[in-house]
């Protein structure tokens, strides 16, 4: 939850918007998307298949540029449009963790060591990405299976690793596409909170995009996306 509402926001879209083709064939995706979370702010993003939010997610993380409008994150201009102003990879690697529908293990490697590669793709030890691993894995409730190949977790328990894999950075910012899509409501809620507990145990901004209207309580904020516009926050 909000500790600190003059806080920085960890995240700032301005006016973005996503065309594909042109002329004729011009498909205008996402229109003019502006939103601000602040750090330790946890936002639901809601909407119909198709509205834009996948689009305007991955816009956010840095891996489908918008066709205009900027993308702010702890107060670093990123994207002014197409245009990156900075290494777009590195930056995402060092400042952004993904949580997707499907957890995206590597199958042949342990839980702890799918959290650890993170770590080490990016410099880190071997030492030390393998205590933070074991850290994560604690504080998410299944260093248990740490050795566990991701074939023997249950949905949860994996969604639960990839969590801690998307934290390994210490990312200023978590997205998460329909994370818990694939989980019964009781496990999905498990997850919903676990990123409210993150934002606020990281200062970390989280957009999750989700169709689950059963765990709306615990976001701090909702957006809606219809069409590709971004409505008011609630």
């Amino acid at each position: 939850m909000i500790t600190n509402q003059n806080a920085l926001f960890a995240i700032e879209t301005e006016l973005l918007t996503k065309v594909y083709g042109s002329g004729n064939t011009e498909v205008v995706a996402m229109k003019d998307a502006t939103m601000k979370v602040r750090q330790g702010e946890v936002v639901a993003l809601l909407g119909p298949s198709g509205s834009g939010k996948s689009t305007f997610l991955t816009a956010v993380g840095l891996i489908n540029p918008p066709s205009s409008g900027r993308v702010i994150i702890r107060g670093q201009l990123v994207l002014d449009g197409a245009e990156a102003k900075t290494n777009l990879r590195t930056f995402r690697r060092q400042h952004i963790g993904f949580i997707f529908q499907k957890s995206n293990l590597i199958p042949f490697l342990s839980a702890a060591e799918n959290v650890q590669i993170a770590m080490e793709l990016n410099g880190e030890s071997r030492r030390a990405a393998s205590k933070r691993s074991m850290e994560l894995l604690d504080y998410l409730g299944v260093a248990d299976r740490a050795k566990n190949l991701p074939s023997m977790l249950s949905g949860g328990q994996q969604q639960r690793v990839a969590v801690a894999r998307a934290l390994a950075n210490r990312p200023s910012v978590i997205l998460a596409d329909e994370p818990t899509a694939a989980l019964d409501s009781h496990r999905g809620r498990q997850v919903m909170e676990l990123f409210a507990q993150v934002a606020h145990d990281q200062q970390a901004g989280v957009i999750v995009v989700t169709h689950d209207h059963r765990s709306l309580d615990v976001f701090d904020t909702q957006y809606e996306m219809e069409d590709g516009r971004l409505s008011s926050p609630k």
